[in-house]
């Protein structure tokens, strides 16, 4: 199963989530020839490569988060499926998408507006945005785990979570971060790769 069927089987959401959903997948396509969101190849399977692969990122919150900020949204992976996941579960969660390419900012703009999202999005560089002080940080594909840590410095809340997935180099990564970083971590299994994690970072301070 690769549509929505193989979604619901993991993740416990209504028939209106799915509804949107679906409608994510159409302007995900309607605009993808154009700006290139996410690979051609991996469209066919968008309801486990990026829907189910993103909702595992908010299945990995224990309560509701205050402001989710998401760093290099790109496509809206995690950010836009987060923002219908949250409209049911955590409906007054603010949400900001983070994105310097003004074309992918408009899409996720656009898209925001189409689903009737509470989300805000900011097309401006991660290093020279204002602190998101976020009390949740993510970034998906966006880069090595050293780099993602000085973002979270800046952006994430002193008792905030980094949730950031990464593949099966993620140990390797993680090594190295730790020589510049100390930190919590907490290597949830990916539900979509089983070389995958999500990790889950807290107690973040330079070593």
């Amino acid at each position: 199963m690769t549509g929505p069927e193989a979604f619901v089987n993991q993740v416990d959401v209504s028939r209106e989530t799915i509804r949107l959903l679906e409608r994510l997948e159409a302007l995900l396509k309607k605009w993808n020839s154009a700006i290139n969101l996410v690979s051609p190849n991996t469209l066919a399977e968008i309801w486990t490569r990026h829907f189910l692969d993103s909702a595992q990122i908010l299945q990995s919150v224990a309560q509701a988060p205050q402001h989710w900020g998401d760093l290099g949204s790109g496509g809206g992976f995690p950010g836009l499926v987060v923002g219908v996941l949250a409209k049911e579960q955590f409906p007054d969660m603010r949400l900001t998408l983070v994105e310097s390419d003004k074309r992918k900012a408009a899409f996720l703009l656009n898209s925001v507006r189409d689903l009737g999202l509470s989300a805000v999005v900011a097309d401006q560089r991660i290093e020279s945005l204002e602190p998101l002080k976020a009390d949740v940080l993510s970034a998906r594909a966006l880069a090595p785990l050293e780099t993602l840590l000085s973002y979270a410095e800046r952006h994430l809340s002193p008792a905030g979570i980094a949730l950031f997935p990464k593949g099966n180099r993620w140990r390797e990564e993680v090594a190295q971060a730790q020589q510049k970083w100390s930190f919590e971590v907490e290597p949830k299994p990916s539900a979509t790769d089983p070389e995958s994690v999500v990790l889950n970072i807290k107690g973040l301070h330079r070593a």
